[in-house]
């Protein structure tokens, strides 16, 4: 008892089977994708073989049967591969954990170093096999192995025990493997065409192996499922552009062109194919809360999953497949193993994409303007969350303008046509494209000829506080700080309105914050006004006018109170200067403050606060100019634009 001993583990065989058969697998369908490709192994075994020995193929092509027999409950797939000797059933499913085709390709490698020949070869762990115990009572397998005249039969229940015997030779296949299950009365449904048909072309479409399903009846005949060829495993040039869109629409269930298709082999550290497409038309999934991508993952032609974090999420909209030769999956291979090499394809992935997306934009602008007003608002996230790739989405973005409300504006453009003294890149944050371009902010850049991005998509208040900005010039809200405008030419300096005194709208401006108290955090005078007497803005600190009211719905506002900004030129503010100055009017002064205000509301898409007693002043201030004697003296200087002089 004092000496140290080694001891190999010890289990209990039926229980650790049970474990694996009712513990690895997420649903009992992948069972059928297990022994396919067991059976896809075996004809590629074969094929490898065969090139030393040519007599084993012997005449006839490979392929795999799969006979469902309802009225028996039971089904059959059968391959005409490599086959197995006595030895090699009792090795491969007698024995957990040990995979024949695992062994098969180590024999490659060490034949050639890389085995390139190997990489078709499915199977990887020495488990998928006993998944057929999820459905079945029992299992019969009958192998007669390539060259071989002895066949055998393997049986077990999947207690842990299974039995094997010799066949006759007229009851065995003349090459390769025959697995029958015994279904199990809650699992009949295997045993139904419709389902197998299902399964194979979910899981097992493109294995490199011809799939048919044999009917029982008499009059059944056998069909081709699927024809053991996968599309991205062709040459570029032997595919067509009708293949490549039907291909689109049969994978991502659409009923577009594909505006771009993306279809490349890459090698290296990793080996994938990718073949993506990036629709014409939105999907209807586009902007689900979870965000994720559609792309659909292969190892080796079998279908893994297509939920696999294969691309940004801000470009999810693209759809496709990728076939890995070398991703780590889990024992179930229904998920990845974390791993860095999940990152570096993703990565890549997106980086290609992005590439793509650049060239067609410069090789077929009216194609790209159709992907952009599709995807634009999704591609946008991209400058929010990826700071690394930022400036390669802002050479895609696309922008509608106050020069150019059609869209379709680069950034480098509006760069090359910033005006003198212009510092920054001016923007319009909002919910509605028409209400931004009415906006008052915009006059007086549009006195001055300065460009102003018009942003009406929910990213768009987001990305721009985080992004630096373009070729050093920063993003700066017009509806926020002050407008830094007075350094700018105006476009007409021959018609400069006349402005109020400066003492006089100082004293206005006194007087209209101390009756609107803490509803506003100053009153100032403004430059980016033209032709409307006042607008709000958000002071320098905090978010500017769209993104508080975002951030405000969900109770998360800095309670940051506006800048009321007077227009000194406005024939308005100038009367109530002259007003203020002389000492009197004082109600009329405070009524027009609470108007102003409630006004700068409206002209922001909202409501005053108090719109009853907003309504009881207009029509108060209305009452009061019908009745005013001076009306005709006096309603010139204080007409609003586009009046005719007499109040109307």
């Amino acid at each position: 008892m004092s000496q140290a001993e080694t001891r190999a583990f010890e289990a209990d065989v039926a229980r650790l089977l049970h474990l694996m058969v009712h513990s690895v697998y997420s649903s009992p369908d992948v069972f059928l994708r297990e022994l396919i490709s067991n059976a896809a192994d075996a004809c590629e075994k074969l094929r490898h073989t065969a090139q030393t020995d040519a007599s084993l193929m012997g005449e006839g092509g490979l392929a795999i049967t799969i006979t469902p027999d309802k009225a028996a409950g039971r089904l059959t797939i059968a391959d005409n591969g490599i086959g197995m000797s006595r030895d090699e059933l009792i090795e491969n499913l007698g024995t957990m954990a040990r995979s024949g085709t695992e062994k098969f390709r180590r024999a490659l490698e060490e034949k050639d170093g890389e085995a390139k020949e190997g990489k078709a070869l499915i199977g990887q762990f020495g488990v998928g096999f006993y998944s057929a115990f999820m459905v079945a009572s029992e299992v019969s397998v009958v192998s007669r192995a390539a060259g071989s005249a002895e066949a055998w039969r393997w049986t077990s229940n999947g207690s842990g025990e299974f039995t094997i015997a010799p066949v006759p030779a007229d009851d065995a296949p003349a090459r390769g493997t025959t697995v029958t299950l015994t279904l199990r009365e809650d699992h009949t449904d295997y045993a139904e065409e419709a389902t197998i048909e299902r399964l194979v072309k979910h899981h097992s479409a493109h294995v490199p192996v011809p799939i048919l399903i044999a009917g029982t009846g008499e009059e059944d005949a056998t069909r081709e499922l699927v024809d053991g060829t996968a599309l991205w495993a062709k040459p570029k040039s032997e595919i067509t552009a009708e293949e490549y869109n039907d291909f689109y629409r049969f994978t991502a269930g659409a009923f577009d062109e594909p505006a771009l298709t993306i279809h490349a082999r890459v090698e290296g550290r990793q080996e994938y194919t990718q073949l993506l497409f990036v629709p014409s038309m939105a999907p209807f999934d586009l902007f689900e809360p979870d965000r994720k991508g559609r792309i659909k993952l292969y190892v080796r032609r079998v279908f893994i999953t297509d939920d696999a974090p294969l691309i940004a999420p801000y470009l999810r909209f693209v759809r496709g497949l990728v076939d890995s030769e070398d991703l780590p999956l889990n024992l179930s291979r229904e998920m990845l193993q974390t791993n860095p090499m999940l990152t570096q394809m993703k990565n890549a992935i997106t980086r290609r994409v992005l590439t793509e997306l650049k060239k067609l934009a410069d090789t077929d602008a009216e194609t790209y303007a159709k992907v952009w007003d599709a995807f634009g608002p999704v591609l946008k996230e991209g400058l929010y969350e990826d700071a690394e790739r930022r400036d390669e989405i802002f050479a895609l973005a696309r922008f509608k303008t106050t020069t150019h409300p059609d869209g379709g504006r680069k950034l480098a453009d509006y760069i090359a046509d910033l005006k003198d003294n212009q510092t920054a890149i001016y923007y319009a944050v909002g919910e509605d494209h028409a209400r931004l371009a009415a906006s008052p902010h915009l006059e007086g850049f549009a006195a001055r000829g300065v460009e102003v991005l018009l942003l009406s998509d929910p990213v768009d208040a987001f990305w721009v506080r985080t992004a630096l900005g373009f070729e050093g010039k920063p993003f700066k809200s017009v509806t926020q700080g002050s407008a830094d405008l007075d350094q700018i030419a105006l476009k007409d300096t021959k018609h400069v309105p006349e402005e109020a005194k400066a003492s006089d709208i100082a004293t206005l401006s006194a007087l209209i914050k101390e009756t609107l108290g803490e509803r506003v955090s100053e009153v100032k005078t403004s430059a980016r006004l033209a032709t409307s007497p006042a607008c709000l803005v958000a002071p320098d600190m905090g978010y500017d006018k769209a993104l508080e009211k975002i951030v405000g719905r969900q109770g998360q506002g800095l309670g940051m109170k506006p800048i009321l900004e007077l227009n000194p030129s406005h024939p308005l503010i100038r009367e109530l200067s002259a007003r203020a100055a002389t000492g009197g009017a004082a109600d009329t002064i405070g009524d027009a403050a609470w108007l102003l205000l409630g006004a700068a509301q409206i002209m922001d898409g909202d409501a005053p606060a108090d719109a009853t007693e907003f309504n009881t002043r207009l029509m108060t201030a209305m009452a009061a100019f019908v009745k005013s004697p001076a009306r005709s003296d006096h309603a010139d200087s204080i007409a609003v634009e586009g009046g005719d002089g007499n109040g109307d």
